[in-house]
């Protein structure tokens, strides 16, 4: 099954869930993709699918912050779960169902 679609994340952190929509496209064989959350609209970069495990980086600014994200997923029909890693900061659990 294709990871193409769209994708409801909720991304767990100490000061509480952040929900992330995620869209996959796959053309010709490319994947790729962006993420909305907290009225924001990310590009995913270094998309990597791997049988069922799903990796990409990202990119939030925030003020005068710039954090890297690393999601590393895994994905079983409609649902995935994984990790987020934003530099220096625990990992961060991540669920997800996908919406079509």
């Amino acid at each position: 099954m294709s990871v193409a679609g769209i994708w409801d994340l909720t991304v767990a952190t100490p000061l509480g869930d952040i929900p992330v929509v995620l869209e996959l496209q796959l053309d010709n064989g490319v994947l790729t993709g962006t993420a909305r959350g907290k009225g924001k609209k990310m590009a995913l970069e270094d998309i990597t699918l791997d049988g069922t495990s799903l990796r990409w980086r990202q990119t939030l600014t925030r003020s005068l912050m710039r954090l890297g994200l690393t999601f590393e997923m895994t994905t079983t029909g409609d649902q995935m779960s994984g990790t987020c890693v934003t530099g220096r900061f625990p990992p961060a659990d991540v669920t997800g169902v996908r919406r079509t």
